[in-house]
């Protein structure tokens, strides 16, 4: 251990004690004072103790491959009872819940209508519609108060507002950590999943980005 011993007049007679540090009226405050920038580079100076040595030398030694690299990023949301993601790239904002105006002559499953956002229109598609999810099942899930939003996404050349129950956020997470979907899981759903990941209590489905996009797609034809 190091056996530096600093005096820190300025917990003292400085700012930060009784301030009756005579040097306070020329340096208004300590960390002007040529004797708290001394402190300071004794203490960048003093000597390391071993362990200190050991401990930062292991860390360095270790294989940078150690662990799981985060390199994937992606919006999770909850339709439902079912926490959902897919990834941040396809998202352009998020904004707040609108009641979808209908289609005359557009009926269609998935195909909620239009809303406006901001002075633009969007094609309101119903995701919990095209997996299969029961929307009513979700209040019980979350035990706390939560707020539906829109979220606006784009797939090629067309934009959507995807109607959510509520919004987690931005999660990263490692692609090696993705694992297979349960047995248990609906078909409709489960025909759309690439994958699980796990976060904190959360079983989160991740959604192919492909497989959604052309759904979408194919619903407005």
């Amino acid at each position: 251990m190091s056996t530096t011993i600093i005096e820190a007049c300025w917990n003292r007679i400085g700012v930060n004690g009784d301030q009756s540090c005579d040097k306070l009226q020329q340096h208004v405050h300590c960390r002007n004072c040529e004797v708290y920038a001394a402190a300071a580079q004794q203490n960048l100076q003093r000597p390391v103790s071993d362990d200190y040595k050991k401990e930062w030398a292991a860390h360095f030694r270790r294989d940078a491959g150690e662990g799981q690299q985060q390199d994937l990023s992606c919006l999770v949301f909850r339709i439902g009872r079912e926490w959902l993601s897919l990834p941040t790239r396809m998202f352009v904002s998020v904004a707040p819940s609108a009641r979808p105006h209908r289609l005359p002559h557009r009926s269609g499953r998935g195909l909620s209508g239009i809303v406006n956002v901001s002075g633009t229109l969007y094609p309101c598609m119903s995701l919990a519609d095209l997996l299969g999810i029961d929307e009513s099942e979700g209040e019980a899930a979350t035990h706390s108060h939560t707020f539906a939003r829109l979220l606006l996404t784009q797939w090629e050349d067309q934009a959507y507002a995807l109607p959510v129950a509520d919004l987690h956020g931005i999660l990263r997470y490692a692609g090696a950590s993705v694992q297979a979907p349960a047995a248990t899981i609906n078909k409709g759903l489960s025909r759309f999943l690439s994958g699980v990941i796990t976060h904190q209590d959360m079983r989160i489905g991740v959604l192919d980005e492909a497989l959604i996009g052309y759904q979408l797609a194919r619903t407005l034809r």
